[in-house]
């Protein structure tokens, strides 16, 4: 078996797909090859991955390139981690839109690490990849961890049809963070979390096969306020996501009220005191972003990889990620049935009922050796449904449209969709100033 990842200088993607391979002995002896247009930094994590390898005494083929249709030859699975623009580029466009007015909470295609500047570069990298891998793999699986996932799996979903592909996003994993903090055994809980990327609530959550709402209900009245007094800011089970769950009676899971996943809703966000009162800073959430100096994992990387002496599984422990890429790839690989929480199109119009059959929807999945298949979830509370017709359908399609028709006009009409924005004026002055970035010439060549 050969995996291909793309944008492989993604230090914690790339260090956690190889612990969790040398962790599966049923794919002792895969072939991995390293694809990134960094060369620092792909030289700094092939070494490192050698070296895990190696001191996990586990077999594996470790290859890097600068050429990705070199990557793709002969791949049997192609998992796509890159990010374009890099962290700068999300500062360079934040920074704009905090000089216009507009401010974190609820800003999914502004103030959000899926802006439209940011997404369209990835939409054209995915558009790169996807006819690649159509012209060199074609039966390949193509796994995209990249943002965005929502617009992006809508994308390529409605695009490529021949493609084997799915998106993965860890949100899902929120989840294990309320089991861990209600005392209960990860291995024995059953759930299901539908809606769409970065918008999905717990419909279904047992416990050793007994409903284990009530102890979120008990934990909620009894020891959450504890809780809050020490937990961190924009904190997924903090006194916001509390809220939204006694708002609509399903708890909202991962990044689906964090600012990860934009800090929906934007009432919650209407200034800093009453982002206090509910706990809430998507700016020092995002520290390690706007400010570069409070945190540089490649930089860890490479004092290891430098370091001879160094023992790697000292500094990467020997344990399993808890990311779903390489358990899925074994699944399919060694036909191996399992269910993973995957995104992928709405084929059938009932995965999620009440979103269109052609957008990307986030269920639950049977993987085994003949694919990936999604499972039909009961449906949202009503309110929910409208939200996501309302905040997440229907900025995406007017996004993918002014792509696809290299329209401003309709790129200026997705600004003025964001909560922030206050005026034509206001969307105008954001817009121009975007697209004047340095080094964005291919973006206004493209919304001429």
């Amino acid at each position: 078996m050969k995996v291909s990842i793309i944008g492989a200088g993604s230090t914690t993607f790339s260090i956690s797909l190889v612990k969790d391979l040398c962790l599966t002995p049923n794919l002792e002896g895969s072939t991995v090859s390293f694809m990134d247009v960094n060369r620092e930094r792909l030289d700094a994590v092939h070494e490192l991955c050698r070296r895990y390898a190696d001191e996990m005494g586990v077999k594996l083929k470790l290859e890097k390139t600068l050429n990705r249709r070199e990557s793709l030859s002969d791949a049997d699975f192609v998992i796509n981690t890159a990010l374009v623009v890099g962290h700068g580029g999300y500062r360079e466009g934040w920074s704009i839109g905090f000089k216009h007015g507009y401010r974190f909470g609820g800003s999914y295609h502004v103030m959000h690490d899926e802006g439209f500047w940011i997404n369209f570069y990835q939409l054209r990298l995915f558009d790169s990849i996807a006819n690649d891998m159509l012209d060199v793999c074609p039966d390949a699986w193509y796994i995209k961890l990249a943002n965005p996932v929502l617009a992006g799996t809508t994308y390529i979903g409605r695009k490529y049809g021949k493609l084997k592909f799915i998106g993965l996003c860890h949100g899902f994993g929120g989840v294990y963070h309320i089991a861990d903090v209600l005392g209960l055994d990860r291995n024995r809980l059953e759930y299901q979390i539908p809606g769409v990327n970065h918008f999905i609530w717990l419909t279904h959550f047992f416990h050793e096969d007994k409903d284990a709402y009530p102890l979120l209900d008990k934990w909620i009245e009894g020891e959450a306020p504890k809780y809050w007094l020490k937990c961190p800011p924009s904190d997924d089970i903090g006194p916001k996501a509390v809220d939204l769950y006694k708002r609509f009676g399903v708890f909202p899971i991962g990044d689906t009220c964090t600012p990860g996943g934009g800090s929906w809703p934007w009432w919650y966000h209407v200034d800093d005191e009453t982002e206090r009162r509910w706990k809430e800073d998507p700016k020092g959430w995002w520290r390690w972003v706007l400010e570069p100096s409070q945190r540089d994992d490649f930089l860890e990387i490479v004092k290891v990889a430098e370091e001879p002496s160094a023992k790697v599984t000292e500094a990467f422990p020997a344990e399993k990620s808890g990311e779903s890429m390489i358990p899925l790839v074994e699944s399919i690989a060694c036909d191996i049935p399992r269910t993973f929480t995957v995104n992928v199109i709405n084929s059938s119009g009932d995965l999620v009922p009440g979103v269109p059959r052609d957008f990307e929807v986030e269920v639950p999945a049977l993987v085994n050796g003949k694919g990936i298949h999604g499972l039909r979830t009961e449906p949202l509370p009503r309110p929910l449904v409208q939200y996501i017709l309302r905040d997440r359908v229907a900025p995406v399609e007017i996004e993918l449209e002014a792509y696809e028709n290299w329209s401003r006009e309709r790129l200026l009409d997705l600004i003025m969709m964001d909560p922030w924005t206050r005026s034509e004026g206001q969307a105008k002055g954001l817009l121009e100033d975007m697209l004047a970035m340095r080094g964005h010439e291919e973006m206004r060549r493209h919304y001429r």
